[in-house]
């Protein structure tokens, strides 16, 4: 890797620069911070310098505050921090040399130095109150699809029959009559979707999903402006407890994470340290993110190996900290409102006091195996689903969500497993069989094929429910569905086992069973295939056995826990890498990389990246001449070249700063079209503003006079001359590193120092898609035609019921006309045929648009 810069060689101390470039806003040289440290030099002159040069990095941060869908670069940013930094160091330096250091100033910097923690502290504490009102309504609104209390309306099932001992006279069904009930059943469901799809697509469409694989990309630097905000905050917690209230078969755990994550954001932009720093702002995301898991799971530390396992992608200890705290935080605030007024935190925290043997080993494996084998089945579907979904039905967001919702509600009222919450149904399945825990003869003998029977269509039923339903346009999470599923799978298969021992009791398979003893616990099972569903759909696998040892607190139960997500992790590598969050992601178009991946192109940087690059020269440039080159080429930044022909690699200069220094030069100076711009001082003798030979300072448009007849334009503080180079042989597997370690916007390929091109994310991950679609070709047009006769199905039952509630509205007198569901193709209706949809980011170098992953090849640059 080369650098255009050998400020690293230097010797220490030395107060000279090298004569090509002035000092800018974003040099990162070592010698300014040696010479901080000579007291020779904090006089009243660096001091006012530096304020200066602070004073313009901040006005320009001010109006850019990182343009949205633009990519962070972390390289600059932690050197505008470097910046900042320095010139509160040199402030308070000089201070001190005059003697001024009252009670005040040590207050102040006691509070910037501890302000992380009050954050943290603040971001934990609401996170905890949210978790804990979100989990009293979406309780309340579950149980009053099925009745109410007649005691007090606003208690649920629960609490309403809190301390019953045989029965509960106070909860009343709506009718004793259960056609009527499954018709309030189902109209409930259709008023709660109606209501948060409603909310979403009127206030914040961001706070639709589960929202995982965007906050991973905004955490890597991905800038959605809004998508953490306070609105999306506000719907997503009202919209949450009315989708899971529906009956969708989506959950709250992803959702939780994203409002968590939305209230680290609204916290922190009330402080100025977190509002002007990306770096600082995403420690805070981070700890948001454990947070919510936490709260989600009862699961502090889980939430906190989640954050680091999954959602970021740059995790230091400091980080690591605040994480624990603000996790310990919202769990502590959770515990204290004790919402489900029993200690638990969540819901299905359950205790086991029995130990297993190690011949139910192969019926672990079993487990693990169908977690993978199912978190497989349901990426892959849900994938197509979400393609038909863009395709065709993102002009119906309302329907498409009431309409599930009533679907559902119609499919699961008649399965006792699949008509209660699925929260409610885990900590039912995770139950054990003693001490008088029972759900409709679960654990009766003479019941148990029955309860087989339930549990397998539950399982079928809630897996292709999960298919359809994730990704609808309301707050919608995967986590409790998958562990629902899996449970309920392990249920079944510990009823299964546990038949078998009864039948079986003197085999030599159950030796090491007490007799006269339970020796098979079925609600471990559930257990373990909860788990096993968690880490198939998602591929996480440390924080999956944190997060369960934690609900259940069974030390004993830690070692079959890893046997089961090892077998899982090792039989869903089988089928691609990356959970679902990651291949929503790639589905997307995000400019993302895993850390997690690895890749072997066995190509050099130079097949990558882009050769026509549109360059500024040094020199000589007129003022509407870098206009109409700004205008033609929309691009986030210019390398800056000695002239056309020799290329000499000059540095680098950021659109918006570049665009600042033009208003400001036409606004304050009146620059004409014709006055000239200069990247590098057009002074070289002068240029070191703190050479104290220097007679002259440098000529920028801040000193020129309104009045002057100078007409020349330094942009030289704008320009950064030590931008990140490569050579063009350098693998491209390294260039990937460096963008995943270091977080550059752009990396510009320099050979002999002069500039050949330059390589960007969207670069790279152009070429990664071209190789993966080469190497797994796959058959557009059938599923093309596929999705086209399922759109035909869709259009036909829509005319049909459309038909028959216009009739029924004309015999009723309530209209002529019928106004019902339109549906068309909007893709046949604008005659696109199989165009890709195309999902338009603003890059880093300008407006660019990712291709659809699931609907074309990926094409070069």
């Amino acid at each position: 890797m080369n650098r255009t810069s050998s400020s690293h060689s230097r010797p220490r101390g030395a107060p000279s620069r090298s004569s090509s470039f002035a000092p800018t806003l974003r040099r990162r040289n070592t010698s300014i911070s040696f010479l901080s440290q000579d007291p020779e030099n904090n006089d009243a002159e660096d001091v006012q310098a530096t304020s200066t040069e602070h004073a313009l990095v901040e006005e320009i941060a001010e109006i850019k505050r990182y343009e949205d869908f633009t990519t962070i670069d972390w390289v600059q940013d932690a050197a505008r921090e470097q910046l900042r930094r320095k010139a509160r160091r040199k402030a308070r330096a000089n201070s001190w040399g005059t003697g001024r250091v009252g009670w005040r100033r040590k207050v102040v910097e006691a509070y910037d130095a501890g302000q992380a923690w009050i954050v943290v502290t603040l971001v934990g504490a609401a996170i905890g109150m949210n978790a804990a009102v979100l989990n009293i309504v979406t309780e309340w609104l579950s149980d009053i699809k099925l009745g109410h209390c007649e005691t007090a309306f606003y208690l649920n099932e629960n609490f309403c029959c809190w301390g019953a001992e045989s029965g509960c006279p106070e909860w009343k069904r709506w009718s004793g009559f259960w056609p009527v009930n499954y018709v309030f059943y189902i109209l409930f469901a259709a008023l709660f979707s109606l209501t948060a799809a409603t909310l979403v697509k009127s206030f914040a469409p961001y706070a639709a999903g589960s929202g995982i694989s965007e906050m991973k990309c905004i955490i890597a630097g991905f800038v959605m402006k809004g998508f953490l905000g306070a609105w999306t905050l506000i719907i997503k917690s009202i919209g949450l407890p009315l989708a899971i209230a529906s009956g969708l078969s989506v959950g709250k755990e992803g959702p939780s994470v994203h409002y968590a994550v939305c209230t680290g954001n609204v916290i922190s932009r009330f402080f100025d340290k977190y509002r002007r720093n990306a770096a600082k702002t995403r420690e805070i995301l981070s700890a948001s993110a454990a947070a919510g898991v936490g709260v989600a799971f009862g699961s502090p530390i889980g939430g906190v190996l989640f954050s680091l396992e999954e959602m970021s992608n740059y995790f230091p200890l400091k980080t690591l900290w605040r994480s624990y705290f603000c996790a310990l935080v919202a769990t502590a605030v959770l515990a204290a409102m004790n919402p489900f007024r029993t200690g638990q935190l969540v819901m299905f925290e359950v205790k086991y006091d029995r130990s297993w043997h190690f011949f139910e080993i192969l019926f672990y494996l079993i487990i693990g195996a169908f977690g993978g084998l199912y978190g497989a089945f349901v990426i892959k579907w849900n994938l197509r689903m979400q393609v038909f979904r863009k395709k065709y039905l993102s002009q119906y967001p309302i329907t498409e969500a009431v309409t599930l919702a009533v679907l559902t509600a119609i499919i699961c009222y008649p399965n006792m497993f699949l008509r209660i919450d699925m929260t409610e149904s885990m900590e039912i399945l995770f139950l054990e069989c003693e001490g008088g825990h029972d759900y409709d003869a679960l654990c009766d003998r003479d019941n148990r094929w029955h309860m087989i029977f339930s549990l397998a269509i539950a399982t079928i039923l809630r897996t292709l429910l999960v298919i359809i339903s994730f990704g609808c346009k309301v707050p919608a999470g995967i986590f409790v569905p998958s562990m629902a599923i899996g449970a309920s799978f392990g249920r079944m298969v510990g009823i299964f086992v546990q038949h078998l021992h009864e039948s079986f009791p003197d085999s030599a398979f159950f030796s090491a069973c007490e007799p006269d003893v339970p020796c098979i616990t079925p609600g471990t099972y559930a257990f373990l295939g909860a788990g096993a569903a968690l880490s198939g759909i998602m591929h996480i696998t440390v924080s999956v056995v944190v997060i369960m040892f934690e609900i259940t607190g069974a030390l004993t139960y830690i070692l079959p826990t890893m046997i089961v997500v090892g077998v899982t992790k090792a039989v869903s590598e089988r089928f691609g890498h990356g959970g679902i969050a990651d291949r929503m992601i790639y589905l997307n178009g995000y400019p993302f990389l895993d850390n997690k991946e690895e890749h072997t192109f066995g190509v050099p940087v130079s097949q990558v990246m882009a050769s026509h690059v549109a360059s500024l020269p040094a020199t000589g440039l007129e003022l509407r001449q870098l206009e109409r080159i700004m205008k033609e080429n929309q691009y986030q930044g210019y390398p800056i070249v000695e002239d056309s022909r020799s290329k000499i690699l000059v540095g680098y200069v950021g659109r918006t700063e570049l665009r600042y220094a033009i208003d400001r030069a036409k606004r304050d100076q009146m620059a004409p079209g014709h006055a000239k711009c200069y990247f590098t001082s057009p002074n070289p003798g002068t240029e070191s503003a703190r050479t104290p030979t220097s007679t002259a300072p440098s000529t920028t448009f801040d000193t020129i006079p309104t009045t002057s007849t100078s007409l020349t334009i330094d942009l030289s503080k704008f320009t950064d001359p030590t931008p990140l180079t490569v050579h063009p042989r350098l693998p491209l597997e390294t260039v990937m590193e460096l963008f995943k370690k270091m977080g550059p916007r752009v990396i510009l390929i320099e050979y002999r120092g002069r500039l050949t091109g330059l390589v960007t994310v969207k670069d790279c991950l152009k070429y990664q898609f071209k190789v993966e679609a080469q190497e797994h070709p796959q058959s557009v047009s059938g599923l093309d035609e596929r999705q086209e006769k399922l759109w035909g199905v869709i259009r036909t039952a829509a005319g049909w019921v459309d038909g028959g509630f216009g009739n029924l509205k004309r015999r009723l007198g309530l209209g002529g006309a019928r106004q019902g569901v339109r549906l068309e193709s909007p893709v046949v209706a604008r005659g696109e045929g199989r165009e890709r949809d195309r999902f338009v980011v603003g890059d880093e170098d300008g407006e660019v648009e990712l291709e659809d992953r699931a609907r074309g090849r990926s094409d070069s640059r």
